[in-house]
């Protein structure tokens, strides 16, 4: 008889009994399971639900639910904190499952939905859940949920709380990395009093805090490779007047900071200054009471807060193309350039002090332009506070036949970016270049060192805040056995309104002072709101005792872009104790978010270097040949909504009680997908498909605005605003095994949870060319073709122990002519526990027990560059932990 496993990322298939319930049985709770709004006898749906188990997870050494995401095989990328490093993210994490975006994974925290991160409106942080308050999480590999959402196209992950608790507990712990850098120390309290079934009432609160260290540029070693991140601006400066020969007064020695001869050429390496992993330091509460009215009525309140700092650091400010006048005391003198211009003669012009920095785009052959990089001021911090707070009512019971369910909540994101060194007034800095005080070539003096010193600034630069308003109902009621199944059918009814409201803007007054080294135009503000309303249904039919097909419908309106109906239907088939099939088709949708419908235009640089496709078709030498350009984001109110069409099928078998094997294939077919087209695109096929060059605006000359070099519409610069693109076809297959073995030394547990992507492919524009990224890194990343999670645990009296083993397979690399393929990257975690006392339980253990470094990789579409992908590998290596955690 199929039968639950408590095993760690258990399948939840194959968990109940057979259809038919005997009295007693019905007499158990009715519980309603992610992905449906019927409550049921069993957890068992036609859908494949995953559940993990925080226990579990705590003991591997687990501290932070963006660890969790990294260990699930549905999860296909892992958008982290380290990749924050020189992005606008905000110092976020998210989840994507199957792959096809973050927007498209819907999160929730006891089956309700959170703010989305205030940044870019796309989905909620993970670093905002209340971490030390979560019971078990709940992903459904199953997308278009006519209960929570139909743009849930990649699936749910739904965090659960406990719910009754008594007493307290308090838990402190420590991870100390092998390696410099990296440590992190955590610690979480909870209390609890009351009991709901002989007190009708529970009150309890719990809060958590984690610091962890910055792992700099320089604290490991694989990212000592020129992969990307090369640069004129280097310190000692280049210098041009053309913009296509460079030079430098250490050639050819290059013996500059990071700097090294390239081609015969001075470039500045620069992922030696840009951080592995951020530090950051995350502190959250929760604060929740439940009352027992009486027997067909409980209320709740929630309460929860969360912050999260995250700083990052990279290179210092590059100042590219900056006027040196000559007859100064730093006016280069060399024999290669025009003579009418190097000697400080009086055919030499000299360009007045002015606050238009930098220079012009259209460069006029004979003058001097400087390229120099910050090293003064330092390294580019910036600090991201990220604050989110909830407020939940809810009011669950039974009455008139029915089960019911009625929650009310606020929801609130706050996202502030400070910078917090490194940034400079450009127009001080360029006025100190041109006039001569600042030494762009060597050492500075005092003048020098004191203008540098007050042109320095601190401060807020923007802000972006999100709200969401919501309430939900719904309902479901048995409504009698239509075909002699020996159950009843039974009927579900929802109904749910949203209000949405969203503003970014940057502060005015200090952005303008660092417009030139942070491309943001002062003026900057986004902001927009919606109303969306939605009534579903759903509709449960045992058509035999071994069979029962469901069917739901839900249908949206939104006050800003009409209204959509998309129905799912399933079904569940146990023909026998041991084997159960299981299957759906649902259609989905997801409406644009208010950032991609109203973000306003922003500037920044291509993520990595590039050639100008009119003036370096051929590979010539130059700044316009291989240098990171100007782009221009903007969101688009003429946006359409994304809609999908997604299956799944499969079977579930249980030979004997204590083994489950079960296996899923699911299907993803999207279209009118939202994003900006990739870069590489872009630069590679600007000659092949003509309708990528409406995407160049070129200056004077089809010049591009290299970084740092011209903010603003005025300039060349790559548009990057978000399109509807063409569509997303992917495919593949889950599977999972669990046994449970009972010996005279102990309970062992074995799983092993996998997924293979047979294919994913996917138009980087409207009816264009197909890219396919299963096993590949195609033009913006990789699907892996398997990802394997295989984990032991032992258990006997008061000892513990647990071995798990995460695997990523290979695939061929971003440039397959320099690099052919990555290999595998394969990591395992081994701890121990013991209990010397009921009270008191003691975790050891060590994560990357073979301190397996990232897989070398020649990708460039991320600022953190040098040889690795954050997106998929953790740069800690080898690291060791202790937990202990007293309960009463």
């Amino acid at each position: 008889m199929l039968k639950r496993n408590a095993i760690s990322l258990a399948v939840m298939a194959g968990l109940g009994a057979m259809a038919a319930q005997s009295h007693a049985q019905e007499q158990l709770e009715r519980i309603e399971i992610t992905g449906s709004a019927i409550k049921r006898l069993d957890a068992e749906t036609a859908v494949p639900v995953t559940v993990v188990k925080m226990e579990d997870l705590k003991k591997s050494g687990i501290t932070s639910v963006e660890q969790i995401m990294a260990n699930l095989t549905a999860v296909q990328v892992s958008n982290n904190t380290a990749q924050s490093i020189g992005s606008s993210s905000g110092g976020a994490s998210f989840a994507d499952l199957r792959g096809i975006g973050q927007d498209k994974t819907l999160v929730l925290l006891n089956g309700q939905r959170i703010a989305n991160n205030a940044v870019d409106g796309s989905a909620p942080d993970l670093n905002m859940i209340p971490f030390a308050a979560i019971e078990r999480i709940e992903v459904l590999r199953d997308g278009a949920s006519s209960l929570y959402g139909t743009d849930a196209i990649g699936g749910v992950i739904n965090f659960i709380t406990k719910t009754n608790y008594k007493g307290a507990t308090a838990t402190v712990g420590v991870d100390s990395p092998q390696h410099p850098g990296g440590k992190s120390r955590n610690a979480n309290v909870g209390f609890g009093f009351g009991d709901l079934a002989s007190q009708g009432f529970n009150v309890f609160g719990f809060a958590s805090y984690r610091k962890q260290d910055v792992i700099d540029g320089t604290q490991r070693t694989f990212n000592r490779r020129v992969v990307g991140g090369l640069s004129y601006s280097t310190d000692p400066a280049n210098y041009t007047q053309d913009f296509v020969h460079y030079y430098n007064p250490t050639l050819p020695t290059c013996s500059g900071t990071q700097v090294v001869n390239v081609n015969g050429e001075c470039r500045i390496v620069t992922p030696a200054f840009v951080d592995f992993s951020p530090k950051s330091e995350t502190a959250s509460g929760m604060l929740k009471g439940t009352l027992v009215v009486n027997d067909s009525l409980t209320l709740g309140a929630e309460l929860f807060t969360a912050q999260n700092r995250v700083t990052t650091m990279i290179a210092p400010v590059p100042y590219g193309g900056y006027y040196i006048n000559p007859g100064t005391t730093y006016f280069p003198t060399n024999a290669a350039l025009d003579p009418a211009f190097d000697d400080g003669s009086a055919g030499a012009p000299a360009f007045a002090p002015t606050k238009a920095f930098p220079h012009p785009v259209d460069v006029q052959p004979g003058f001097d332009y400087v390229l120099w990089r910050d090293f003064p001021n330092g390294g580019r911090g910036q600090m991201n506070k990220n604050n989110q707070n909830r407020l939940l009512l809810t009011a669950e019971g039974s009455g008139g036949g029915w089960d019911y369910s009625v929650a009310a909540s606020y929801n609130r994101n706050k996202v502030d970016q400070f910078l917090v060194s490194g940034y400079a007034d450009g127009d001080m800095i360029g006025e100190g270049l041109l006039e001569g005080i600042i030494n762009p070539f060597g050492a500075q003096t005092d003048a020098a060192a004191k203008l540098l010193q007050d042109a320095a600034l601190v401060g807020r630069l923007q802000y972006a805040i999100g709200k969401i308003t919501n309430l939900n109902a719904h309902a479901s009621r048995d409504v009698g056995d239509w075909f002699g199944a020996g159950r009843p059918a039974q009927l579900a009814l929802g109904l749910e309104y949203r209000h949405e409201k969203f503003i970014s803007a940057a502060d005015k007054d200090f952005a303008t002072k660092v417009e030139v080294s942070t491309g943001l135009d002062p003026n900057f503000i986004a902001q927009g709101s919606r109303n969306v309303s939605a009534f579903y249904t759903e509709l449960n039919v045992p058509v035999m005792k071994s069979l029962d097909v469901t069917a739901s419908v839900r249908y949206d309106k939104y006050s800003d872009f009409g209204n959509s109906t998309n129905p799912k239907l399933s079904f569940r088939f146990q023909p026998s104790k041991e084997m159960l099939f299981r299957g759906s088709a649902s259609t989905g949708f997801r409406a644009p978010t208010l950032y991609e419908l109203y973000g306003a235009p922003s500037y920044t640089n291509t993520a990595g270097d590039y050639a100008n496709p009119v003036l370096c078709p051929d590979g010539k030498t130059g700044q316009q040949c291989n240098a990171q350009f100007e782009v221009l984001n903007n969101g688009n109110t003429q946006l359409k909504p994304e809609k999908s069409r997604s299956a799944s099928l499969g079977a579930v078998f249980q030979p004997i009680t204590d083994l489950t094997l079960s296996a899923d294939f699911w299907w993803i077919n999207l279209r009118q997908s939202i994003g900006s087209i990739p870069q590489f695109a872009l630069f590679q096929h600007y000659a092949d498909y003509p309708a990528l060059q409406q995407y160049f605006h070129f200056a004077a000359g089809n010049t591009l605005s290299v970084i740092s070099n011209c903010p603003g519409a005025n300039c060349g610069y790559v548009d990057q605003t978000l399109l509807n693109l063409g569509k997303t076809r992917t495919s593949g297959i889950d599977l999972s095994a669990q046994y449970r073995l009972k010996t005279g030394f102990g309970m062992w547990d074995f799983a092993l949870n996998s997924t293979y992507v047979g294919k994913y492919e996917f138009q980087d524009f409207k009816d264009g060319y197909w890219v396919s990224s299963a096993g590949t890194y195609g033009e913006s990343g990789p699907i892996f073709r398997w990802q394997h999670n295989l984990t032991t645990n032992w258990h006997y009296n008061d000892w513990g122990a647990g071995l798990a083993v995460h695997h990523k397979s290979g695939y061929g690399d971003f440039d397959p002519a320099d690099h052919a393929h990555v290999p595998s990257y394969t990591t395992t975690d081994l701890y121990g526990s013991w209990s010397p006392v009921k009270a008191v339980s003691l975790v050891v253990g060590v994560r990357n027990l073979f301190d397996r470094d990232p897989p070398y990789t020649n990708q460039s579409d991320l600022f953190q560059a040098g040889g690795w992908d954050s997106r998929y590998a953790d740069a800690t290596g080898r690291a060791y932990y202790l937990r202990a955690t007293y309960n009463y």
